[in-house]
């Protein structure tokens, strides 16, 4: 099964070269983010012609999260636990069965900048970051109850995270912004450490690989990209792995997003 992780950066914007990667590629199941569409906006019918269920979790002009399934989607859940009245559409999650059943969950995690900060170093109440690392903590709690379950699940998406100096070109220019700060890349661990895997981590070592690229500065074309498209698999998911890779080339095409797609082989 070949589960892939799209930001598109808007499903306007986007309208020509999503469904053109998706007929190149033939994904299983896509979790896509930034549609910036409510539900009833979201072109589903394109989606649906090629074969695939449609599920979305939209918000007007931002954020906004899909899943794209060739086989059914089951116990399909919208927002993140634990917070409810967080109304940012962030998350979304549910069941596919193959030749056994996956949980899949799709999430856009918080960018947090501007990073605000007390005067002894503390998020400041109700700023960007603190939402970032709040919003952390409840994934570490989701993911946990994930674990609990003992099933094949993974958590794709745009982390917002890079996880390491090697994920970025120029780390040095990351080091103060909310994306790589340790207090991010310390959340990030956490959830690691109760037992994830990260997939192309299991599959490529060493600098250079990357799944986004701003549009500004000329970063595509010196190819200034960092790492935050990530696929984190359980245990049982992490058994099924075959291979990662990114989709680099895509970046280079017609109006392109800003990210890249990022996908798994599960022996599913």
């Amino acid at each position: 099964m070949k589960i892939a992780t799209f930001n598109i950066n808007g499903i306007k914007a986007r309208i020509n070269a999503l469904p053109e990667w998706l007929d190149e590629t033939q994904p299983d199941v896509v979790v896509l983010q930034e549609i910036k569409s409510v539900d009833e906006a979201f072109p589903r019918e394109l989606f649906e012609d090629r074969g695939y269920n449609v599920e979305t979790h939209g918000q007007k002009s931002f954020n906004g999260v899909a899943i794209l399934s060739k086989l059914p989607l089951e116990d399909v859940r919208r927002g993140l636990p634990g917070d409810d009245s967080d109304e940012q559409a962030r998350w979304i999650e549910a069941t596919v069965v193959g030749k056994q059943a996956i949980r899949i969950c799709g999430l856009y995690l918080p960018n947090g900048n501007p990073v605000e900060l007390t005067e002894d170093g503390q998020p400041v109440e109700g700023g960007k970051y603190a939402y970032k690392l709040a919003w952390m903590e409840r994934l570490r709690q989701r993911a946990q109850d994930l674990l609990a379950e003992e099933m094949p699940a993974l958590m794709a998406g745009d982390y917002n995270i890079i996880p390491q100096a090697e994920d970025a070109k120029t780390p040095g220019a990351w080091k103060d912004d909310a994306l790589h700060r340790p207090e991010s890349r310390a959340a990030f661990q956490r959830i690691m450490a109760l037992g994830f895997t990260e997939a192309f981590r299991a599959r490529h070592q060493g600098p250079g690989h990357y799944s986004f690229w701003d549009y500004q500065a000329g970063a595509w074309n010196r190819d200034n990209g960092i790492r935050i498209d990530h696929f984190l698999l359980s245990p049982q998911a992490a058994d099924l792995l075959r291979d990662c890779q990114i989709d680099k080339n895509v970046r280079g095409r017609d109006k392109p997003s800003d990210h890249v797609p990022v996908w798994v082989d599960l022996d599913l």
